[in-house]
């Protein structure tokens, strides 16, 4: 018997040593994904009004780092705050930690060279090398075409800077260990022409990140499998729950029966210039979309988006958009 146990010690010992080294390893060694590279991209006119159009109305990145206000519909961005992070993503919105988005006005990123953002943009590993939870969808932006990121970097370095020291990111246990081992060299991609109307909607797809936002999650992280279908959950504070749209081309509860005008439209409207968005009453229902961010997307782009979308296999998931904490309460 005494000799079961010296064995079973032995064996645990060993145990206790290999995960520990894994861990240590997963800790000091990851993320890997290679040194920045160097670069120095020239800041055209150009590259800049092209940067300007994806930051805002395609990759969505002046969205997450400014500040939206929720007493309008659809939370628009506050004038004055482009760009300056601090808005906090944490277990309250099913993410496993408290995560803050930088701020990336050039107060934020003046320490970052050129290759520096590209790799924390395109694969979620900082200046210092730690790695980044995927809030900041860098799975999708590492698949996109480099000059798009390079026009994205030099239109972020000509905003308005903003002083604002926004407090570090904290992942849960066992995210805090898990998270060196999501970054991952980033593939690249190149932007498909214009004329390509599949493949260039498939591009701006993956590069609005549609598919984070309309597929539902688990622990942050979405179900492949349910791409699309809709139904992700996201808790607007003191208000109630708020599910995403199911976009799949579904005729029943998707937007299979949606026209390709009727779809551009629903964008387009919340741009128009005579739009102001309406006050929403504490408790009512918001929606999380930001349509004015999309809305300043081209029509030819939308449609593209439009044909992507329709070519995808349907699925059936009926959304219940809103359950208010009144509703829950009444339960």
């Amino acid at each position: 018997m005494k000799k079961l146990f010296r064995i079973l010690g032995f064996f645990l010992l060993f145990l206790i040593i290999v995960v520990g080294g894994l861990i240590s390893y997963v800790k000091v060694a990851l993320p890997n994904v290679g040194p920045a590279t160097e670069l120095k991209i020239n800041y055209t006119p150009e590259r800049v009004e092209r940067g300007r159009y994806l930051a805002n109305h395609v990759t969505g990145c002046m969205d997450c780092h400014s500040t939206r206000d929720w007493t309008k519909f659809s939370g628009p961005i506050i004038p004055g705050t482009l760009g300056k992070g601090g808005e906090r993503f944490d277990q309250q919105f099913g993410f496993p930690g408290a995560y803050y988005s930088r701020n990336i006005t050039p107060k934020g990123i003046s320490r970052y060279t050129d290759g520096e953002l590209f790799r924390v943009i395109t694969t979620g590993v900082t200046k210092e090398g730690r790695a980044m939870f995927p809030v900041m969808p860098y799975p999708y932006y590492g698949k996109m075409d480099p000059d798009d990121i390079m026009s994205i970097i030099a239109y972020i370095r000509t905003v308005d800077p903003i002083e604002n020291n926004v407090q570090e990111s904290v992942s849960d246990f066992p995210m805090s260990i898990i998270i060196n081992l999501i970054p991952k060299k980033a593939p690249g991609g190149t932007r498909p022409d214009e004329s390509n109307t599949l493949a260039y909607g498939a591009y701006l797809v993956n590069a609005c990140g549609c598919i984070e936002c309309h597929t539902p999650a688990k622990q942050g992280q979405i179900i492949p499998e349910l791409a699309f279908s809709g139904g992700r959950e996201f808790i607007l504070p003191g208000t109630g729950t708020v599910r995403s749209a199911n976009i799949t081309s579904s005729t029943t509860t998707g937007i299979g029966n949606w026209s390709e005008d009727a779809f551009i439209n629903k964008f387009t409207a919340y741009a128009d210039s005579n739009y102001k968005p309406q006050t929403i009453e504490k408790g009512a229902y918001n929606s999380i979309m930001p349509w004015m961010v999309y809305g300043g997307m081209k029509r030819s782009d939308l449609a593209a988006v439009y044909a992507y979308i329709h070519s995808l296999q349907p699925k059936e998931n009926n959304v219940v958009k809103f359950t208010s904490l009144a509703d829950v309460a009444k339960k």
